[in-house]
């Protein structure tokens, strides 16, 4: 699996437990932005043809 899509889905599972277990502050929220544009990011670059990515030989 893509590292990158691991680092959101963490960062997006931090989110929701802080946000809702522990009453964060606003900035907290930074996370569930990050969180999704990364994975977005990585899964368009995945299925791009022709992008070199991690563990695809050219």
């Amino acid at each position: 699996m893509d590292p990158g899509i691991v680092v959101a889905v963490v960062m997006l599972v931090i989110w929701g437990v802080w946000t809702f277990a522990l009453n964060a502050p606003g900035w907290a929220h930074i996370l569930l932005t990050v969180g999704v544009f990364l994975l977005f990011y990585r899964i368009v670059v995945r299925g791009t043809p022709g992008y070199p990515t991690a563990g695809r030989k050219q």
